[in-house]
């Protein structure tokens, strides 16, 4: 075999061991990571500064493969420089119970940040994690000391840059000058179906050029020196993120396959990979093979990259000693913990003026957000509406990374993948707002949130056909079931202003998943703490907010603005000698995580009778009011008109709640 450096034997090792994995899972894309290879190779034996014992160090570069079906190639690389990832986590590609998932999973494997897999959303994820670098760095680094100085490394498809939420997030990124974001575009101009011309002919650099990127051309993704060059003028562009075209030749070595959608998405045959293996240099009856010099060339990378974190410990031990505060604020924050005393800022809203627990949202928000730093966030051009702006501290923008509020501009879609980005720093609590009906154009950051169980937080305002005027087009019905249906997705729907600030107070401190806040648009009673039970139940799910005075008939239970119908209609019906206890329900995620004790505490299986009450689809709520209780629903669009008038068209009124009670009461 004739003799190869050790950069072009590592290079093609990476090419071998894809396409073995792939043919052993017989399933799963070879084709990008043989391409890209030479790319992995200077990321991660050149330029990017990681420690593979340490993959959680605080100041490293992080790395993002937006389009996560070529997996593999991430995967070897974290296998060659040292990462907890063994050859048989390689061989075990695909399979049942391995970390080798068949995309990136954020927390399956050390040394993966994001979980990516529906293209462009690693995209727009780097452009959170970016946003959190520089708010970091900016509240931390001193004129004598840059502690926080990492960048944001990713590669991305002709897939992700035909994805919307790319060109949303390129944007916001282009205009917040985001200059520690290098992008690598992998421009081999095949999809699934066949050459990028079916669909896709844009002149790219031009695009991103418009959004306000640095925009570099590399012609041939083997020209290592081309590409180390590329990189080192991207890392001088301080004020502008960078995209580096990089043209490439999916399944390069595959000799009947390379340059063909047949090299994209599935294996290559056994036949393909034994000429794959010649065409190399390698032994065509040997499979995963790793040159010793290779293994060690490459875990030799991993230590010299790990020389960075030793280094930035030491500049570290300095800082602290010279800024104590800021270093004790920034571990405390870094560690999960919350501040002393916070809950006790809270507000409590006493009854009186009607007030939508919008308003009520944006008092709290705005009364505990100095004791919280870490807390950040915006709306998608809604702030007004959504009542999210933190009246105290500036807008996040090129002149003032410190600042607090974010304008996401209208780019729900976007604002999911960002704020996620954001929560992955593991130091912000980021939130985003926008109007429950556009929850829909954010399903996917949602659902990966979820998958990931990260912490971002969103506020969903105008959640109901009560929001009135605007009409059907903005009036959300099956938008709350469908978020309760997400794994990990907490939905709280308050009250009232008081359940309102215990809503925050229970996503604040919520760690495995995303909270998802639904507010009302239109004013609604602030329900009496001394005559009834107190808000901070919540956090149970739900509970029993007023009794009846004997054993009760009959259960109301509902959830929001409909919450103060069942109170009404708990006092019409006792004048009918109808004992009716009262549940408020925000969260029936909290409540399915209650004792068995408790849940028959509150909803005790001998009281059949239960009406449900809620501005939405009546879907799922069978499982609390049984098959002998009822529910009052939506199973329609709404209606433009006043708000008032279009919730008593649709049944939301304490009449109707009353006339169905004792209907159901009436069967028997």
């Amino acid at each position: 075999m004739e003799t190869k450096n050790i950069t072009q034997e590592g290079i093609d090792t990476v090419r071998v061991l894809s396409a073995d994995a792939v043919q052993k899972a017989n399933s799963g894309h070879p084709g990008t990571p043989m391409a890209l290879a030479p790319l992995g190779h200077v990321l991660w034996s050149e330029v990017m500064h990681y420690n593979p014992k340490n993959p959680e160090w605080a100041n490293r570069d992080r790395f993002i493969l937006s389009c996560g079906h070529a997996c593999m190639l991430q995967y070897s690389f974290l296998y060659l420089t040292g990462y907890k990832l063994t050859m048989n986590d390689i061989k075990n590609f695909r399979q049942l119970h391995s970390i080798t998932a068949g995309h990136p999973e954020y927390g399956l494997m050390p040394g993966i940040e994001v979980t990516t897999g529906e293209l462009g959303q690693g995209f727009a994820n780097g452009v959170g994690m970016a946003i959190a670098q520089k708010y970091i760095a900016a509240r931390y680094n001193q004129p004598d000391f840059k502690i926080f100085d990492y960048k944001i490394y990713g590669i991305c498809s002709d897939g992700d840059l035909m994805e919307g939420v790319s060109a949303e997030a390129a944007s916001l990124a282009g205009h917040l000058k985001l200059g520690n974001m290098i992008y690598f575009y992998d421009d081999n101009h095949i999809t699934i179906e066949g050459d990028t011309d079916l669909a896709f002919n844009e002149d790219v650099g031009k695009r991103f050029e418009a959004y306000g990127w640095h925009v570099q051309n590399v012609s041939d993704v083997n020209d290592l020196e081309a590409i180390s060059k590329a990189i080192k003028n991207a890392q001088k562009e301080i004020d502008r993120p960078s995209l580096i075209k990089v043209r490439s030749i999916i399944g390069y070595g595959s000799p009947n396959k390379q340059g063909t959608a047949a090299a994209h998405g599935s294996a290559l045959g056994n036949d393909e990979v034994r000429l794959v293996k010649e065409n190399f240099g390698f032994d065509p009856d040997k499979n995963f093979v790793v040159p010793a010099e290779v293994l060690d060339f490459y875990r030799n990378a991993g230590k010299k990259s790990a020389e960075n974190e030793k280094a930035w410990n030491e500049v570290y031990k300095n800082y602290k000693k010279r800024h104590p505060d800021l270093a004790k604020e920034y571990e405390t924050i870094s560690a999960g913990k919350l501040p002393d005393g916070w809950e006790k800022k809270l507000p409590v809203f006493e009854p009186g003026d009607k007030m939508a627990t919008r308003k009520a949202s944006g008092k709290t928000l705005n009364a505990i957000a100095e004791y919280f730093p870490q807390l950040i966030g915006g709306s998608a051009d809604l702030a007004p509406s959504t009542d999210t702006n933190l009246d105290d501290f500036q807008s996040f923008s090129p002149k003032h990374r410190g600042g607090r509020n974010f304008h996401f501009g209208i780019r729900e879609h976007a604002m999911g993948a960002v704020i996620n980005g954001m929560a992955l720093s593991k130091y912000l609590i980021p939130y985003g707002a926008t109007f429950l009906i556009f929850s829909d154009y954010m399903r996917p950051p949602l659902r990966l949130a979820a998958i990931m169980k990260i912490r971002p937080i969103m506020v969903f305002t105008h959640d109901s056909i009560g929001l009135g005027e605007d009409g059907t087009t903005h009036q959300p019905v099956e938008q709350l079931i469908g978020l309760r249906t997400v794994p990990n997705m907490t939905v709280i729907r308050p009250a009232d202003a008081n359940e309102t600030a215990q809503a925050w107070r229970v996503a604040i401190k919520h760690t495995d998943g995303p909270a998802a806040i639904v507010l009302t648009r239109q004013g609604i009673p602030i329900i009496d703490q001394k005559k009834y039970a107190k808000a901070e139940n919540l956090a149970k799910g739900a509970y029993i907010l007023s009794d009846s005075d004997g054993d009760p008939d009959i259960i109301l239970i509902a959830t929001g603005s409909e919450v103060h119908l069942i109170l009404e209609a708990q006092e019409v019906l006792k004048k009918s000698k109808i004992q009716a206890r009262v549940v408020s329900m925000p969260c029936w995620s909290l409540f399915d995580k209650q004792t068995t004790a408790y849940r028959e505490k509150v909803l005790p299986k001998g009281i059949r009778k239960r009406l449900a009450v809620e501005a939405g689809s009546p879907v799922g709520w069978l499982k609390y009011v049984t098959d002998e209780g009822d529910v009052i629903g939506i199973d329609k669009f709404g209606e433009s008109a006043p708000g008032d008038e279009v919730m008593k068209e649709y049944g939301f009124s304490v009449e109707n709640v009353v006339k169905r009670a004792k209907s159901l009461l009436s069967k028997k």
